[in-house]
Order: C-alpha cells, then structure tokens, then sequence
C-alpha cells in the first residue's frame, strides 16, 4: 500500500486530512467519493470523464500537477464559480508526487 497524505475542504469548510492511494489509478474526484467528502450525487456527476465540472476544486497548495487538457479547459470555461486555480479533480491522478495536496470543494452550482 503507497498511500499519499492529501487534504480536502469540503463544501461546508471542513477540513479532512486524509490517506490517498496511489496504487489504485485512483483520481482526486474517486478519493472525495471514497470517503463521502460530498453528498451522493453532486460529484462526479459524468463518471470522471470532463463532461459536467461537478468535481471542480480549488488547487490550494503548490503541487505540481498534470498539465490541464483541452476538455478540462473547455468544461472550466462554461463552469460556474470558476477561479485561477480551479481544476476537475477527476483529472488530478493519485501519484506519489502529489504528497501534501490541499484543494477545496468548489460550491455546488
């Protein structure tokens, strides 16, 4: 088990220090539904796939990140409540390198 130390805020500003694996191909939006950080069915509406921008978070720490695909850019530029540093977390991968991640539950729109 490789499991990551992350921190999730979730839409109420509870924060959740929590253990992310990363030998599952797991992404971020799977780990917030793992431990229910967001009420059923208002996250991952699409299954993960760039199509809707209900996973949307707010990238808090400095952590080196995949770089954005252009579907990831296309869903943020029709989301709501869209800031400089959000990302779909169902495009964040679990990875080692991801240690010490902080992001925040965008509001639900």
């Amino acid at each position: 088990m490789s499991d990551i130390k992350i921190t999730i805020i979730d839409r109420e500003g509870v924060e959740h220090q929590i253990d992310a694996p990363t030998d599952m191909a797991m992404n971020l939006m799977e780990v917030v539904r793992s431990y229910e950080l967001a009420p059923e069915g208002t996250i991952g509406i699409c299954g993960g796939m760039a199509m809707c921008a209900s996973c949307q978070c707010y990238v808090l720490s400095n952590t080196e990140l995949p770089e954005m695909q252009d579907d990831e850019e296309a869903m943020l530029a029709e989301a709501f409540y869209v800031e400089d540093n959000s990302r779909l977390s169902c495009q964040i991968p679990m990875l080692p390198e991801m240690e010490g991640l902080k992001v925040k539950l965008a509001p639900e729109s």
